[in-house]
């Protein structure tokens, strides 16, 4: 749901704020989207983010701060049109956005799925001027960025995926920005800290928070599996609620964002494994093999002949936030989602239903944030071939990049060699598709 916040009462009475991108963080620190100067309104006083459910929630930010609705001082508040609330000095109504109603309406829908399915036509043409081959990673690529998911790229140094990165953000028009990913590297060199400045005129010490390269859209983090547990950690709430915390004030990231992340095999020298909650986090694990021999030769004279081929952008940022809102409306219908629901709870051992094979080789299986992942990842598929009903054949398509990081195998599948590539493989086989209701 889009909306717009009207000043009511305060120094901004009248003005008018809308929006449509969560988060929205409101105060008096130039880093927030809506700045009030009323008297109480603290540096970073409240954020306004989306519900679960397509509404909006204030929460306040600042333990100093507060929210005042109805006569009551609250810390969060659930808003909806004609919700009136205080910011310190500021009184503020919010209303529903005008039009909002026409923009879901199905027409609309058909005409974004065109849009969208034409653009990605023109993404893979500007993405093949550089990549050559690798089209199945290029496509899970795509797919996890409309469906508002994350990357993580495997494979053997040499292979391209840092530069796959780099050529997907020049094609979108973001801002990008690379971490490589080291045994020193330390938490805040990736969110970023706070600095002790001193005003020279008057003397007076403030803290200054100076962001670290996590606050751009498109985050190549290189090589992430070669910094110890501890650091790739400061990127979990990143991900998951797309904002940072520091000396307890939350910091939007910029929408979109996006993480794409390139891992060496585990085996390699010099590599820690990553945490289970870490690797959650990623909607996709997409292998990245040795091209063909055809497709090696292409790049060797290529690579070695001429100047690098440049990209023209396709899309921007604005044109991204449309078509991951898109991609969230398409309808899903029951016996799709009952199928993904299936085939993830068949991957837990000791479950009722899971099959012999599964409580043999895994000890833990996929949550239901797999399901989440699977389901959006289905949509975005649909859409990005220009349709707008998703079958069980686009949850099968990308059961394996969902899945194979989630499921851990347990030491008879290691002792016996069996791979969780394989275990999906068998868990696709074994999951039937649910029957129609009559």
């Amino acid at each position: 749901m889009n909306g717009k916040l009207i000043v009511t009462a305060g120094q901004h009475a009248g003005q008018r704020f809308a929006f449509s991108e969560a988060p929205i963080l409101l105060g008096v620190d130039e880093t927030c989207t809506i700045r009030l100067f009323d008297a109480g309104v603290r540096p970073q006083h409240a954020m306004l983010d989306r519900t679960p459910s397509g509404g909006w929630r204030l929460a306040a930010l600042d333990a100093a701060a507060a929210i005042a609705c109805r006569g009551q001082r609250v810390t969060a508040l659930d808003i909806e049109p004609g919700t009136v609330f205080r910011l310190g000095g500021a009184e503020l109504r919010f209303e529903a956005e005008a039009g909002e109603a026409e923009a879901t309406s199905p027409p609309d829908i058909e005409a974004g799925v065109a849009a969208l399915h034409a653009a990605r036509s023109r993404l893979a043409d500007e993405i093949g001027r550089v990549i050559v081959g690798q089209r199945e990673v290029v496509d899970q690529a795509l797919v996890a960025l409309f469906a508002q998911g994350h990357c993580l790229l495997i494979g053997v140094p040499g292979l391209g995926k840092t530069l796959l990165v780099r050529t997907l953000a020049a094609a979108l028009d973001l801002d990008a920005r690379r971490i490589q990913f080291t045994p020193d590297l330390m938490p805040a060199d990736i969110t970023g800290t706070d600095i002790l400045e001193e005003d020279a005129q008057t003397g007076h010490r403030h803290f200054r928070f100076s962001r670290g390269p996590v606050f751009t859209n498109v985050l190549l983090a290189d090589e992430i599996n070669r910094t110890p547990p501890k650091t790739q950690a400061a990127l979990l709430e990143a991900m998951q609620e797309r904002r940072v915390t520091a000396a307890g004030t939350t910091h939007p990231l910029p929408a979109p964002f996006l993480v794409l992340a390139t891992q060496n095999p585990i085996e390699l020298e010099g590599t820690y494994p990553l945490p289970e909650a870490q690797l959650d986090r990623f909607m996709f694990a997409v292998k990245v093999d040795y091209p063909r021999v055809e497709e090696e030769v292409e790049v060797l004279v290529a690579t070695t002949s001429g100047p690098e081929a440049r990209v023209a952008p396709v899309l921007d940022g604005a044109a991204v936030l449309r078509f991951q809102r898109l991609v969230r409306q398409v309808p899903v219908s029951r016996h799709v989602a009952q199928y993904t629901a299936d085939l993830v709870r068949a991957s837990r051992p000791s479950q009722p239903h899971a099959p012999a094979f599964v409580n043999q080789w895994v000890r833990w299986g996929a949550g239901p944030r797999a399901g989440q992942c699977l389901l959006l990842a289905a949509k975005a598929r649909a859409v990005l071939a220009g349709r707008f009903q998703v079958s069980c054949e686009d949850v099968r398509a990308y059961a394996l990049p969902v899945l194979r990081h989630r499921l851990f195998r347990n030491f008879a599948a290691v002792s016996d060699g069996v791979q969780t590539d394989e275990i999906v493989g068998r868990l696709l086989e074994h999951v039937p598709e649910p029957a129609y209701a009559s």
